[in-house]
This record gives structure tokens, sequence and C-alpha cells, in this order.
């Protein structure tokens, strides 16, 4: 079993065959699914070397444990310790390289239609050749001439990409929530528990919003200082109250009828996520009492070491969830349509409710045909009659989420300083862009609320 298992592989890494796991018991893939899973490996194998470029504690254990280390930065010209491999210029360069990686095969795939050709055999295929050519990409960077001037335009070109990035995340977020609410609707004439999950769902996101304005109200206010806090938790906190009351008003309800408190909850509580993230990157303040001490105020209340290691671990994993979300979900079929904010207004015959609705894509109806890998998992190939997304749009995502992805590791634009250990720490770009981001996903979904009474025609089930 293992020859034929070697030989599945070597096709799938050296040529067009669809990549799949050795064991059996794994559960069947789909064809699509494979090619995005892989593509999502390269994403996070150069955002993991990213992170480590801007971590000094990495680079001090290189130059600690690695024989040989300031031999070989002296034999590359790049001093004792390898200055350009580490540090926020070292970030700009690989993700450069990744840039252009996904921008070359958003241009190699544009209107592919059909599995059959060969820009769609390159595609689904040849892993080993692309992720060379994804490697040479990278290390090329580090060779363009006049490194002050590209520095300084890509910033601006990343500083796009990367707010573009950020709109597609936050509208399939809105997308997110309204198939939501459709989905288990949908259940509801079948079986009244799907209400009863309805109800408690909803319950449960405005208690953990609610929780969250009261947390923040107590550990980010002080009378004397955080004047801007105390602002921003009123406005989002009656932001979030409107678009509830929005939701289920008789107007809306007239031409939305699948309007809800569900979504509404989804985005109140990410509303306040962003709000405390936002919070926690604002540069700290102080405050002197009258014995003239001075002390922090508005922090969160972790003072130990280990305790801001962990925050700064759980936030970079939240980083990386969204983006891996935003990457392979903005490029369903489904997705597509809700990024031109068309939303349905009534539930489809063929919807079916289910707990782990993200998990169904658009080939759901296919009929499926199976082929086994050499006694490994089965795959489907699901594009026999025709690509289930678009090619160019997926590597164009990938394209902004590179830009978002080098932004975020390098703090924006208070780069020079930059360490991944200090993700957290105060940055007022940082924090304006998060508060931005909050009012954009209100106006959002705010948006799909109100356009269907203002063009009834064009939203029409």
């Amino acid at each position: 079993m293992c020859n034929p298992c070697c030989l599945s592989q070597l096709a799938c890494c050296c040529g067009s065959a669809a990549c799949s796991l050795c064991c059996g018991c794994c559960p069947k893939i789909k064809q699509s699914t494979g090619t995005r899973f892989m593509y999502a490996l390269y994403f996070m194998f150069v955002t993991v070397i990213c992170v480590v470029m801007m971590s000094p504690t990495v680079e001090q254990q290189m130059q600690e444990h690695i024989p040989f280390y300031k031999d070989m930065c002296e034999t590359l010209n790049d001093g004792e310790i390898c200055k350009s491999l580490v540090g926020y210029s070292a970030v700009y360069k690989v993700c450069f390289g990744m840039a252009c990686f996904f921008f070359f095969f958003c241009i190699f795939n544009i209107r592919v239609q059909t599995s059959a050709g060969c820009r769609a055999a390159v595609h689904n295929g040849f892993w080993f050749f692309k992720f060379i050519a994804l490697i040479a990409c990278c290390a090329g960077g580090f060779f363009i001439p006049n490194e002050k001037t590209f520095l300084e335009v890509w910033r601006y070109v990343g500083a796009v990409g990367g707010v573009l990035f950020l709109l597609i995340q936050l509208m399939l977020l809105v997308e997110f929530a309204h198939r939501w609410n459709q989905n288990w609707t949908s259940g509801v004439k079948y079986n009244k528990l799907w209400y009863a999950a309805l109800a408690f769902v909803t319950l449960l996101l405005f208690t953990i919003a609610l929780a969250a304005l009261v947390f923040m109200g107590y550990y980010y206010t002080h009378p004397e200082k955080c004047f801007l806090n105390k602002i921003f938790l009123i406005v989002n906190g009656s932001l979030c109250l409107v678009i509830s009351l929005l939701a289920i008003s008789p107007c809306i309800q007239t031409f939305q009828p699948m309007s809800g408190l569900l979504q509404p909850g989804v985005i109140s509580l990410y509303v306040m996520y962003l709000t405390f993230s936002a919070f926690s990157s604002k540069p700290i303040e102080y405050v002197t009492d009258e014995h003239n001490v001075t002390s922090k105020v508005c922090v969160f209340p972790f003072t130990s070491g280990n305790d801001k290691r962990i925050a700064t671990g759980v936030g970079t994993a939240i980083l990386f969830c969204c983006i891996l979300y935003s990457c392979l979900t903005s490029t369903t079929r489904r997705s597509a349509t809700a990024l031109r904010t068309r939303y349905g207004n009534s539930v489809q015959e063929s919807e079916r409710a289910r707990c782990c609705f993200c998990c169904g894509d658009d080939t759901d109806d296919f009929d499926e045909e199976e082929q086994k890998t050499g006694g490994g998992q089965d795959v489907m190939y699901d594009e026999r009659e025709g690509t289930i997304y678009s090619y160019s749009y997926f590597h164009f995502v990938f394209f902004l989420g590179s830009l978002y992805v080098m932004m975020t590791v390098t703090n924006w634009f208070h780069y020079d300083e930059a360490q991944i250990e200090k993700l957290l720490d105060g940055s007022w770009s940082v924090f304006w862009i998060k508060i931005s981001s909050c009012w954009i996903c209100l106006l959002l979904y705010m948006c799909t609320l109100i356009a269907p009474m203002l063009c009834p025609r064009r939203f029409e089930a």
C-alpha cells in the first residue's frame, strides 16, 4: 500500500493529479477543497516565516545555537548578525515575493472556465514546482536594488491592499451573519428545535457582547484619562443598539422577512471585539496621584510576563484564523455574490439546516465521481463540468492577504521598532484602523438592511 500512495503523492507534487492523504480512514475530499487547502498551507508557511523574522527572541536564539552563524553572515556580506534577514525590511521583501507569486497566478488564471485546460492543471497540481517558485520569489525580494525607495513605495502599496482585504473581511462577516440566520431559519418549519437554537444563540451573542461592554467600561475607562475610550464605548454601544432595533423594525421586516436578531448579535459581538482590540492597541496612558506615584490606566488587567505572552499568542492565532477564513471563504460562489451585496430575502427550497452550515459549499449537489488514491483518501473530482470558483479571484484575495499580513505583522505605519512580541502594544495607527473597521462593519450591515427598501426590484428573491 505504501508504494501506490508514494506514487500518488509524486503525481500530485510533479503532475496535475489531486492531492490527498495516505490514510484511507480519512473522510472524502473534493479536488477544489484540496487545492485551496494547499495554497492556504503555502500562505501560512510564509506567514510563519514573517512572524519569526519579527521576533528578537528568535533572532537571539539563532545567534546562540546555529553553528558558524557569524561566519555565515559575514560570507553573505551582511554583518555579524545578518540584520537584513530580520526586522520589518525582511518581512516587506518576503511578503513582496509572496504577493508576486499570487498576483502572477491571478493573471495566469484569468477567464479559466474549465478544469480540463493546461492552466487549470497548473493551478490544481505541480505543487513541488510551485513551492520552489514561491521560495524563489521570496528570496528574490532580497536582491531588489534601491532598497530604501522600494520599501517606501511598497509600504503604501501594502497599506492600500491591506485596507481592501479588511473590507472583504468585513463584508464576509456580514454575509456570514445573514447566511447563518437563513440556514437555521430554514429548519424551523421542519423542526421547532431550530427555533430554540436560534433564540439560545442570539441570547448568548448579546450576553457576551454586553459583558464585553461592561468589562471595557470598568477596565478601560478612568475619571481623569482615557477620554477617547469613553466616547467610542458610548458610540459603538449605541450603534449596536440601533442596528438591533432596525433589524426587527416593521419597515425592514416588510422587505426582509428573514431579518432577525441573530445577525445584529453577530455584528455586535464582533464590534465589541474590535473595540477591545483597539483599546488594547492604543498607547498606554499614565496618571499621577497625590503622592506623585505614576501608574498605568486603562490597560488589560494582565500584569505578569506569562500573561502578556499568552495574550500575544491568542492575538496572533486570531489573526491567522481571520486571514485564512477570509481567503478561503471569499472565493466560493455564494460569498462572491455576497460581496456584491446581494442577499436573499427568502429561504431557498434546497437549503438544509445544519449546525456546521459554514462547512458546506457550492458543490453539494454535484454528481460524485470518486477515485481511489493508492488505497488512501478518496478524492471527488467536483470540477469535471466546470470550475467551482474563480481561480483568478482566489489568487487575488491571497494577494491582498499577503499585503495585510505584511502590514499587520510590522504594526502598519509604526514599523521601525515593531516586534511580534509587541503585537498587542500601543500604536495609534492600529487603534484608528480598528475603530474605523467597527464603523465600516456597522455601516455595511446597515446598508444590507436599508438597500432592499430603497431598491426593491434589485433585491427580489
